[in-house]
């Protein structure tokens, strides 16, 4: 299939490497939260005959293209059209022995140019990830006040010059409103200086993913999704994140290490019973592409890894 040949996992090696305690040689069951096109849930069934595949995904289109890549799998792979913050309902209550969270938008919908997502290919202003319902980007850009695009770009998009855009943004409107992305870019490469442009990558980038982010709710999702998936995974379960841009990976830390930590008093010369850390760092920081993995897979260059495992039940 061509999405396949075209879809190239991000860190597969590493996420293998992290995932193998807690799945070789047993009924794990797997959960990915975020399924996408199936390449790394296809090769964690591959490496472990014994695992359940529970994916996940919000684009029907996803689901069906990874149902047809995963059907030589048969009962050992479950489909659930949800959101990532769903994973509890997901499950059944049950508990699982690893799961991933591969953040951000996937291959299928980047290489899709009906679904706008690219800034580098004229297309309508969707951004849907659930394609067909709710808010596109073209209504963010066409309704939202100058004050709400503002937040959105400086928040979601750490965009120094959110405020000359959103100006921007409602003063062309006015004019016609936003409908392509073309016509976007154009008036982020008129905005956004010269010099900027030159050091700081394409100047539709960040717009591009404030929009994103504020389309799907992606950032709510994950604030749900983190507590959610930490409460199923067993002890001894693994949870691997990849995140692509820092306002996911700073969240991510931040619950991983919330719950790494011991809440015994600090002046304590024992650990009280029940206040132990429940997980475990497995990953030192956040883990990067190294260069051949970027060059092979271009989309690596962003990736911030995370991953712990469960060492203790939540009381």
């Amino acid at each position: 299939m061509v999405e396949q040949a075209r879809h190239v996992p991000v860190l597969l090696d590493r996420v293998l490497d992290l995932l193998a305690p807690a799945l070789a040689d047993r009924d794990a069951v797997f959960v990915d939260c975020t399924l996408g096109l199936g390449g790394h849930s296809e090769a964690v069934l591959r490496a472990h005959p014994r695992v359940r595949l529970i994916g996940l995904d919000r684009d029907p289109q996803a689901i069906e293209l990874s149902r047809r890549r995963l059907a030589p799998f048969g009962d050992r792979v479950e489909f659930v059209q949800t959101t990532y913050d769903g994973i509890a309902s997901a499950v059944g209550g049950a508990k699982v022995d690893g799961i991933l969270m591969d953040l951000g938008v996937s291959s299928l919908q980047l290489d899709a140019e009906e679904r706008g997502f690219a800034y580098s290919k004229d297309a309508p202003l969707d951004m849907r990830m659930s394609a067909g319902t709710g808010t596109t980007a073209a209504d963010v850009l066409n309704t939202y006040s100058v004050d709400d695009l503002t937040r959105i770009l400086r928040d979601y998009g750490e965009e120094r010059f959110a405020r000359k855009i959103a100006g921007a943004v409602a003063r062309e409107r006015e004019r016609e409103p936003f409908t392509t992305s073309g016509r976007l870019v154009e008036l982020l490469y008129a905005v956004v200086p010269a010099a900027t442009r030159r050091t700081g990558g394409h100047p539709a980038k960040r717009t591009f993913q404030a929009l994103r982010i504020e389309v799907n709710e992606e950032l709510e999702s994950l604030r749900l999704a983190l507590p959610a998936a930490l409460s199923v995974l067993a002890v001894g379960g693994r949870i691997v994140v990849e995140s692509y841009q820092s306002l996911e990976d700073r969240m991510v830390k931040r619950a991983f290490t919330a719950l790494a930590t011991s809440t015994s008093p600090q002046d304590l010369p024992v650990e009280l019973p029940g206040h132990g850390p429940q997980l475990r760092l497995v990953t030192r920081g956040a883990e990067q592409a190294n260069e051949q993995e970027i060059e092979e897979n271009p989309r690596a260059a962003s990736v911030r890894l995370r991953a712990a495992e469960r060492v203790r039940e939540a009381t």
